[in-house]
C-alpha cells in the first residue's frame, strides 16, 4: 500500500475526489435554463396563461352537473282576508289569524330527455375548455422549445466568437513575430488588430442577443426579465424512428388540441340541436296547495301548469339555427383536420431538409474549412500565403460552425411545430 505522501497515493486520492465530485454533480438536478425539461417543468407550474386556461377548464367542468339538475321548487304563501272582514279581529298577518292561508309548492319538471341533453351540451363545453387548455400548453411548449433553441444558439455564438477572438489574437502574435523578423509587412499585424476590434464588437452583439433570449425565456416562465438562467448545455434530440409520417398522422388525429376542440364543439352543437327539437314539447309545472283556516289545514289542491306551444315559427327558427350551427361545426372540424395535416407535412419536409443539411455541413463543409484554416496557418508561418488568405480561412471556419448551429436550431423549431400539431411530445 502506498504511503500517504507518495505520488501514487496523491494521484489515487485526486482521482477518487474527482470521481466523487462527478457523481455528486450528476446526481444534482439541472439548473433552470440548462436544459429544456427543467424549463417545461417550471413553466407547467408557473406560466400564468396556462394557469388561467386550466382554471377556466375546471370552471367549465363544474357546470356539467348543474346543467341537468332540476330547478329549485317554488313555495308561495297567500294570506286571504287579512283585514278579517266580518269579525272583530281586525288586520293581521299571522296565518292562523286571517280568514284563510293558502300554501302552494310548485316544481317545474322539464320534458323527458331535456335534462340529459343540457348535461351533454355542458359536458361538450367542458371538453372544449380542456382542449383549449391543452392547446395553450402545446403552444407554450412550442414557444419554450423555440426560445431555448435560440438561447442555445446565442450562447454558442458567443462562445464561438470568443474562441475566434483568441485565435485572431494568436495570429496577431504570429504576424508581429514575422514582422519583427522582416518576413511580413506591418500591415499584417495592423489587420489582425482591426479584425480583433471587429470581433469584439460582434462579441458585444452576441452577448446582447443572449440577454434578449434570456428575457424571452423568462417571460414564458412567468419570471422577471432579468432573472438568472444557467448556460444551456445541449439541444434535446429526437430519434428518427419517432418521425414516421403515418404514425404521426395517427397521433395527430388523436391528440391535436384544435381537432379535439372542434370535435367537442360539434358534439355541443348536436346536443343543442336535439334540445331545440325537444323544445317543441312544453315543460310541466306541478304543485300541491293546502289551505289553512285558523290553525287547521282544511282543504288540499293539486295543480298542473304547461306552456301552450303556439309560437311554432319561433321554434322552427331556433331549430334552423341549431341545425346551421351543427353544419358550421362540422365544416370547421374538416377544415381544422386539413390544416393540421398540411402543417404536419410542411414541418416534416422542413425537418428532413434541415437534417440533411446538418449531415452535409458536419461531414464535409466544417471539416474542410477547419482543414483549410490549419493549412493556412501553417502556410502563413512559412510565408507561403498572405494574411488576407488566413483571415478568410478563419471566417469560413466560423461560418461553417454557425451554419451547423443554425440548422440544428431550425430542426428544434420544426420539432416544436410538429409537437404543437400532435398535441403531445415526440
Amino acid at each position: 500500500m502506498p504511503s500517504p505522501c507518495s505520488p501514487a497515493w496523491l494521484r489515487a486520492s485526486t482521482l477518487a475526489i474527482l470521481l466523487t465530485a462527478s457523481a455528486w454533480a450528476a446526481a444534482q438536478p439541472a439548473a433552470l435554463g440548462a436544459d429544456l425539461p427543467t424549463l417545461l417543468d417550471y413553466a407547467r407550474q408557473h406560466n400564468p396563461e396556462l394557469a388561467a386556461m386550466q382554471h377556466e377548464a375546471q370552471a367549465a367542468a363544474q357546470r356539467v352537473q348543474p346543467a341537468g339538475a332540476l330547478p329549485d321548487p317554488v313555495l308561495r304563501v297567500e294570506l286571504m282576508n287579512v283585514n278579517n272582514f266580518g269579525n272583530e279581529a281586525g288586520f293581521n298577518l299571522l296565518p292562523s289569524r286571517v280568514g284563510e292561508t293558502k300554501y302552494t309548492l310548485m316544481q317545474m319538471i322539464p320534458w323527458s330527455g331535456k335534462r340529459g341533453l343540457k348535461r351533454e351540451a355542458a359536458a361538450a363545453d367542458a371538453l372544449q375548455a380542456q382542449a383549449r387548455a391543452s392547446a395553450t400548453w402545446a403552444e407554450q411548449v412550442m414557444k419554450l422549445r423555440t426560445a431555448f433553441a435560440q438561447y442555445y444558439l446565442a450562447a454558442q455564438n458567443e462562445r464561438i466568437t470568443g474562441e475566434l477572438l483568441e485565435l485572431v489574437t494568436r495570429l496577431e502574435q504570429v504576424a508581429q513575430t514575422r514582422y519583427a523578423g522582416g518576413l511580413a509587412p506591418q500591415q499584417d499585424a495592423i489587420r489582425a488588430q482591426l479584425e480583433q476590434t471587429t470581433i469584439r464588437g460582434e462579441l458585444i452583439a452576441a452577448a446582447d442577443e443572449k440577454r434578449q433570449q434570456q428575457a424571452r425565456l423568462n417571460a414564458l416562465l412567468g419570471r422577471q426579465p432579468g432573472a438568472a438562467l444557467a448556460q444551456p448545455r445541449e439541444l434535446p434530440s429526437v430519434a428518427a424512428a419517432a418521425l414516421d409520417p403515418q404514425r404521426l398522422t395517427e397521433r395527430m388525429h388523436a391528440g391535436n388540441a384544435v381537432l379535439r376542440t372542434e370535435a367537442a364543439r360539434l358534439q355541443a352543437a348536436q346536443a343543442n340541436r336535439a334540445l331545440a327539437l325537444r323544445n317543441r314539447y312544453p315543460d310541466v309545472n306541478v304543485g300541491v296547495s293546502p289551505s289553512q283556516m285558523g290553525s287547521r289545514i282544511t282543504t288540499w289542491g293539486l295543480m298542473v301548469e304547461v306552456n301552450i306551444p303556439l309560437q311554432q315559427s319561433v321554434r322552427r327558427a331556433q331549430e334552423g339555427e341549431a341545425a346551421a350551427m351543427v353544419e358550421a361545426a362540422r365544416a370547421r372540424t374538416e377544415a381544422a383536420a386539413n390544416q393540421a395535416a398540411a402543417d404536419l407535412e410542411e414541418q416534416l419536409s422542413g425537418l428532413d431538409a434541415a437534417r440533411r443539411n446538418e449531415v452535409l455541413i458536419a461531414t464535409r463543409q466544417l471539416p474542410q474549412s477547419e482543414l483549410v484554416l490549419q493549412s493556412a496557418v501553417a502556410a502563413y508561418e512559412n510565408g507561403k500565403v498572405d494574411f488576407a488568405t488566413l483571415l478568410e480561412a478563419q471566417r469560413q471556419t466560423r461560418k461553417a460552425r454557425l451554419d451547423l448551429l443554425k440548422v440544428q436550431v431550425e430542426q428544434q423549431m420544426r420539432i416544436a411545430a410538429i409537437e404543437r400539431t400532435l398535441g403531445e411530445p415526440l
